[in-house]
């Protein structure tokens, strides 16, 4: 289940916006793409089940470093980490004492994991589109080009240049909603944040 989840979350790194309001949310998206370095924020995960029911609420600490690190703290109701550093995305399950280990390439597909990098050209990578306004929020709709992505598409909802709201629907019928708030563009983030090491007495499985 974490795998797919982390497919919904990795895209939706705070899209605070260094671009003006008036600019078309498209633009809105690649602006802050170029010009974030690092960023700090609270998170809800909502997932949906195929009759469009909240199953689960997830909270949590999101933190990012380009180029390549990040990190998901999921805090209740389960304790969940994924780290990114170095080529590598950690992904541990506190209550199953298991981590999985993959490689950050195109292994894990045309994915919002490459776009939170800051090093896929999302032009490249998926169709974008304006979606028009709902709930005071600018929808973009981005469907990846790669048909074996393992999502159908990621919608990203603005508010005035900033981050409001993101959701995924992958091609297991998952749904897929994350909020941000108290959102921090370009702290300074300890270094420490993204370097993981598996907890003794944990399985440990690399791709």
């Amino acid at each position: 289940m974490i795998n797919n989840i982390v497919s919904a979350l990795i895209l939706s790194i705070g899209l605070q916006g260094f671009a003006l309001a008036e600019d078309a949310p498209i633009n809105q998206l690649k602006a802050f793409l170029k010009a974030s370095s690092s960023l700090s924020a609270e998170f809800k995960q909502v997932s949906f089940n195929k009759a469009g029911q909240a199953a689960q609420s997830s909270f949590g600490q999101f933190y990012l470093s380009r180029p390549g690190k990040f990190r998901w703290n999921y805090q209740k109701p389960f304790a969940q980490e994924i780290v990114s550093n170095s080529g590598k995305v950690w992904f541990y399950d506190a209550d199953l004492e298991q981590v999985t280990v993959k490689q950050l390439d195109d292994s894990l597909g045309s994915t919002p994991a490459l776009l939170l990098t800051g090093q896929v050209d999302i032009d490249e990578k998926f169709i974008l589109q304006e979606q028009g306004s709902e709930d005071d929020l600018k929808w973009i709709k981005l469907s990846p080009k790669n048909e074996e992505s393992g999502f159908k598409y990621i919608l990203i909802g603005l508010n005035n240049g900033q981050l409001g709201g993101m959701e995924l629907s992958d091609n297991f019928g998952q749904l897929t909603r994350i909020y941000f708030s108290n959102i921090k563009l370009n702290p300074a983030l300890n270094e420490s944040l993204f370097e993981f090491k598996p907890p003794k007495n944990v399985d440990v499985f690399e791709n």
